[in-house]
């Protein structure tokens, strides 16, 4: 038989966040390997739309509604996962939620605790799941969190989103450091500038356009099907030395 790293056929894949923009990417990298696939989103026509997608690639996929700020919520929606799906093998800590302010003087902690919620806590609550998942009924796994380049540069207004982003970098590195004995690889994925719907707003205005796509050495944005190799390629075996590392996928913007 050929040497088939990438042939995710028996695995299941969660993706919170899955319904959209990147994660969407992710997971249909993933089910078009072979993978099953559980979504994660808070919009439940969203989350029908993208299980439609998904389901094309003949493998099954399913979505629940969790809000992955709530902590009941996702343990609750993990048990209702692996009712469905019998295991995780690869749990993408996709969701988050964008933020901006006028300045951080005028940063309010309101807004600050809403970012912290969905980007770190989140994130915390989703791999702490699958983490206890992963090492009771053992065998190994693989946890990823979306990060950003926030999370390494200095993102002027929005020093909340860039906290989360190097809380989860932080993280992604202890929980690896822990878990590498359990067979448990842990990895952080950190997106440039990617066109979503989170970002609409900011790539219409056209003074970011003029002066930001220029510094990107591709010479276009991000798409969501840019990260499908990427999911591919964590979820699959050829990942299996690989783990407290930080994948960039930005075109080239972090190095220009």
């Amino acid at each position: 038989m050929a040497f088939q790293p990438f042939d995710l056929t028996g695995k299941v894949v969660l993706v919170t966040g899955g319904n959209g923009g990147i994660g969407l990417g992710l997971a249909e990298g993933c089910a078009r390997a072979g993978a099953d696939i559980a979504l994660w989103g808070t919009n439940a026509a969203k989350n029908a739309a993208a299980v439609a997608r998904l389901a094309a690639h003949g493998t099954r996929v399913a979505a629940f509604e969790v809000s992955v700020a709530d902590e009941a919520a996702v343990i609750d929606g993990f048990a209702r996962t692996i009712d469905s799906f019998g295991r995780v093998d690869t749990c993408f800590a996709n969701a988050g939620v964008g933020g901006m302010a006028p300045s951080f003087m005028e940063l309010p902690l309101e807004e600050w605790r809403r970012v912290m919620a969905v980007n770190l806590d989140g994130a915390f609550l989703t791999l702490r799941e699958a983490a206890r998942h992963m090492t009771a009924r053992g065998g190994g796994g693989s946890l990823v969190v979306t990060a950003s380049l926030a999370g390494i540069e200095g993102a002027a207004r929005n020093e909340h989103y860039g906290a989360t982003k190097g809380g989860v970098i932080s993280m992604m590195r202890a929980i690896a450091a822990e878990l590498g004995r359990d067979g448990i690889r842990c990895n952080a994925i950190l997106p440039g500038w990617i066109e979503t719907d989170m970002t609409e707003a900011l790539f219409a205005y056209p003074k970011f356009r003029e002066k930001v796509l220029p510094r990107v050495p591709a010479r276009r944005w991000g798409k969501p099907e840019d990260f499908a190799g990427i999911a591919v390629y964590l979820a699959s075996d050829a990942s299996a030395f690989h783990t407290g590392d930080c994948l960039v996928l930005d075109g080239g913007n972090a190095i220009f």
